[in-house]
């Protein structure tokens, strides 16, 4: 093919669809750049899933103005996570400077790289270099400084940004400590490598073998360090319906709160994301400055794989006759044999989610509203989506009682005390009581070699984890269970409820029976089947 000097709209469409293929090939290289074992979303996860929603914009679009108008509000409104947003600032940023250009050459995009790089940095209010900030401030300078031909320039932006990339380790010492380089500078290298392939038909980078992961220390900085270098526990980010002048008092009130804050967008709405200890705070600032909506809550050292709830999310469930009810529930919950148990225990609305898929509070408000019931209690089933529900009450007419369930062991054992002819308040009261005397925890699979206080962890690990972080490590699933319920289960205790979830067998579910029988013999066992993805097993005590 022919090397291009000038990019037109079709062009321009082109690098998108193509920068979106590239981070969809090289996803898990550059989720493993990320640094906490579990498996999670990360950051490969969070740009593609942005590119996919500009995509989908892009479709029948036709000339310059409206091609960059759709790059820019599918960047927006598709933004996924901390690197998400960043990239979508770099996307309109370089759309903004291509807008009113029939066509455009290197003067141009360098440019309009120059302003991406300026809209990244104006996004965060406290930017940290050796993060994709980095490498796109130095991809602009390199730009910058090329005075041939188009393809000249993006190869020279290219290699700058190569070199700031390999230097983000000395940048910012988590990356270092764990080996690796910043996932969203090499994220963005990949638009780079689209350009000079639509440019000059250059074939795209391989992805890397990801089996070579490097081994990390497993700390409290590590754990903090998920998709930027914040030391926060949560990631809240929500579109926030507000007046433009409203914005600057709303990120003085952010500032107070947490760190990586980046607010984007303006003419009404805004896309805002935040590191932070304090949801319930960061959720009211945006109620004090307009209308939140499309909430969602992270704990970022449970994040789990978004892409799979979407999709489960996006299938509609068949919904029973609902009859009248004084009080009804509504519950969040994952998993087909999950929501069969929430239905059989009298759960009338069950919305879908759980850990890392954070329903927004108009999902939650949408299910009340539809309740049978002029009194709802919600069962949030995770602690992430606590904070969400109880922003419901004042939504609606009806009275709504949120019953503090941090997991689905917890639901199920509410849902013994629930009573559809009682009030609200009488029900959570008996309900908060009930999830109060379980003890829970979790078995999931480590994606990466690591240590903790047990000592180390090698990739492909079964753990077992609480709320006071991971108590049992094994190489097999059934002894991860049972070291787990090793720790957890007293002479006190009297039923250890096992879920069953996808890579659960019969056989390791019989070992673990079996193990409670000859271990704790005045524990009964109950198994249940949930269907909910990556934790093969959910326990719970009572």
């Amino acid at each position: 093919m022919a090397t291009l000097e000038r990019l037109g709209p079709d062009d321009l469409k082109a690098v998108v669809t193509t920068y979106r293929d590239a981070l969809r090939a090289h996803q898990a290289p550059i989720n493993r750049l990320n640094v906490y074992p579990v498996p999670d979303g990360d950051t490969g996860t969070n740009m593609a899933l942005t590119l996919e929603s500009v995509v989908a914009g892009l479709d029948g679009t036709s000339g310059m103005p409206d091609v960059c108008q759709a790059i820019s509000r599918g960047s927006l409104m598709g933004a996924r996570g901390n690197s998400g947003v960043i990239l979508s600032q770099i996307l309109r940023g370089i759309a903004d400077g291509c807008r009113e250009h029939a066509d455009v050459g290197a003067p141009e995009l360098a440019k309009a790289l120059s302003s991406a790089s300026d809209a990244a940095y104006a996004a965060v209010m406290r930017p940290v270099e050796g993060t994709i900030l980095t490498v796109v401030k130095a991809a602009a300078g390199g730009a910058a400084t090329s005075e041939g031909s188009l393809c000249g320039m993006f190869d020279a932006a290219k290699a700058a940004g190569a070199t700031a990339l390999a230097n983000t380790p000395e940048q910012l010492p988590v990356l270092k400590q764990a080996g690796v380089v910043d996932a969203g500078g090499a994220g963005f290298q990949l638009l780079l490598d689209a350009f000079l392939h639509v440019v000059d038909g250059r074939p795209l980078p391989e992805p890397e073998d990801v089996e070579s992961a490097p081994a990390i220390e497993y700390t409290p900085e590590i754990d903090a360090a998920h998709d930027s270098v914040s030391d926060l526990r949560y990631e809240v980010m929500y579109f926030l319906e507000a007046p433009d002048e409203t914005v600057p008092h709303f990120k003085n009130v952010w500032a107070g709160i947490g760190d990586s804050i980046v607010v984007v967008g303006g003419d009404g709405l805004w896309n805002c994301h935040i590191h932070t200890d304090d949801i319930g705070a960061a959720v009211e600032a945006a109620l004090d400055a307009g209308r939140p909506r499309n909430i969602r809550v992270t704990d970022l050292l449970e994040q789990v794989e978004e892409e799979r709830w979407v999709r489960e999310a996006a299938v509609p469930e068949d919904e029973p006759d609902l009859e009248p009810v004084p009080t009804a529930v509504v519950a969040v919950a994952t998993g087909e044999g999950i929501r069969r148990i929430f239905r059989s225990l009298g759960v009338q609305q069950i919305v879908s989610g759980g850990q890392s898929m954070n329903p927004s509070t108009e999902q939650l408000l949408t299910a009340v509203q539809a309740a049978p019931a002029d009194e709802v209690v919600i069962l949030p089933n995770n602690k992430n989506i606590i904070p969400v529900a109880e922003q419901v009450d004042t939504l609606t007419d009806k009275t709504v009682r949120v019953v503090k369930t941090r997991g689905i062991a917890q639901g199920f054992a509410a849902l013994l005390e629930y009573d559809p002819e009682s009030t609200g308040d009488e029900n959570a009261k008996a309900m908060e009581a009930a999830a109060g005397r379980v003890v829970a925890g979790e078995v999931t699979r480590a994606v990466r070699a690591s240590t903790c206080d047990l000592g180390p962890i090698a990739e492909g690990d079964y753990l077992g984890i609480t709320d006071d972080g991971i108590r049992a490590i094994a190489p097999g699933l059934a002894d991860a269970v049972t070291g787990l319920l090793d720790v957890l289960v007293t002479d006190d205790h009297e039923i250890v409820t096992l879920i069953e979830g996808e890579g659960a067998t019969a056989a390791d579910t019989r070992r673990v029976t079996e193990w409670v029988h000859d271990n704790r013999p005045d524990a009964s066992v109950e198994v249940h089947h949930g269907g909910q993805p990556l934790y093969p097993y959910l326990v719970s005590i009572e």
